[in-house]
């Protein structure tokens, strides 16, 4: 049987991507990874992620940086800045995924030089993974418009929030619901 992150790869065409295709794969993961786990409805538990094979979590305090992945005694270890909110280590953590699913075809995904894309592409597949489209479509139409109260439900910080509904297109840049981390 396949592991899940080797059905999360085979989602990956091995050619250069351009920036909407990186996106469509990234979402297309991030859904594959949710059908396989049987999570319906938010928040996502840390569980699906670190009870993976072969990946460990650990937190550490203080930290230099948010996060950061790297193999590891035949393991993936990533390691999330344990002094950030509960919201930010969560995304961090999803971050760190598709980190690890983009791995073996870095060089012929993204053009060389070009780790602005790459980073894009793990913004959204956190942003896909923990607010999944259908999700806040729901939770948007069932009358939680206010994004603190979206934030508390889905288990990520309201800035994280305002991003994933400018990318729904559930609200533009000129509404009153942008809230920026500060």
């Amino acid at each position: 049987m396949l592991s899940t992150i080797t059905r999360l790869r085979d989602l990956v065409p091995l050619r250069r991507l351009s920036t909407p295709e990186a996106l469509r794969v990234a979402e297309d993961q991030a859904n594959r990874l949710l059908h396989l786990s049987g999570i319906t409805e938010p928040p996502l538990a840390e569980d699906v992620i670190a009870g993976m094979p072969h990946i460990q979590v650990e937190r550490v305090v203080p930290a230099r940086a948010l996060a950061a992945t790297q193999w590891s005694d035949g393991r993936w270890l990533i390691i999330i800045n344990g002094a950030l909110s509960q919201g930010r280590q969560r995304w961090s953590l999803a971050h760190e995924v598709k980190h690890i699913l983009d791995h073996p075809f870095v060089t012929i995904l993204y053009p060389r030089g070009s780790t602005e894309r790459a980073e894009q592409a793990c913004d959204y597949f956190a942003a896909c993974l923990l607010m999944p489209r259908r999700w806040l479509r729901r939770a948007w139409s069932q009358g939680t418009p206010d994004v603190r109260t979206l934030a508390r439900l889905f288990g990520v910080t309201p800035a994280a929030v305002t991003a994933r509904l400018l990318q729904v297109g559930l609200i533009d840049p000129t509404s009153h619901h942008l809230v920026r981390e500060a």
